[in-house]
């Protein structure tokens, strides 16, 4: 299986990073490929909203030339999509953000092209917040679920830490613990055809 990790913390080193740790191990341990995208080492610039890429058949499509493109076919080459970020204002951070605002180029259904460029793809989270889970995750949550639903994805759940006393939070044995059985929960799912 091939996993695509996309790191949308603005800190290389963060509790992100950091929770990541256990889970790419056994993912690793499990006979993963893994192909880690740290996002603040890509520019990738809001959407415009100017729909351009909805009439251009069989490409991305979008006018602004920046990495949008590779990132997302790079993940688009993996069985399996890990969105990992903090939890900032009940939401992910401006960097993916801009990248899952960036998705109608994959998307053609709002102009004369027609088509899908990623039309199978599993998709998970793994976050990091402040407040308390459910309140802190929802409503990133609730968009993600949309917008695989919309892309005719497969949403496999998510993962998620605390953060109260800093990146030490990360490394308790529960929080490694659980980011190695999100990675059996995950291949398991993704074994089983979703």
């Amino acid at each position: 299986m091939k996993v695509c990790i996309i790191n949308g913390s603005p800190r290389r080193n963060g509790n992100t990073a950091e929770l990541l740790k256990p889970f790419r191990e056994r993912l690793l341990q499990l006979g993963a490929e893994i192909d880690d995208i740290f996002l603040k080492d890509y520019k990738v610039r809001p959407c415009l909203g100017c729909y351009a890429c909805q009439n251009i058949s069989g490409e991305y499509g979008c006018v602004q030339k920046d990495d949008a493109e590779a990132v997302w076919m790079r993940a688009g080459e993996a069985d399996l999509l890990v969105l990992a970020t903090p939890i900032y204002s009940w939401y992910c951070t401006a960097e993916m953000k801009a990248l899952m605002d960036r998705h109608y180029g994959l998307n053609k259904y709002y102009g004369n092209a027609q088509g899908q460029l990623i039309p199978k793809l599993s998709v998970a989270l793994l976050t990091t917040h402040g407040y308390k889970d459910e309140y802190a995750n929802e409503p990133f949550e609730t968009g993600i679920r949309r917008l695989c639903k919309h892309c005719h994805w497969d949403y496999l759940g998510r993962y998620s830490v605390r953060d109260i006393d800093g990146i030490s939070d990360m490394q308790t044995e529960e929080a490694m613990d659980g980011a190695r059985r999100f990675a059996d929960e995950l291949l398991q799912k993704f074994e089983a055809g979703c």
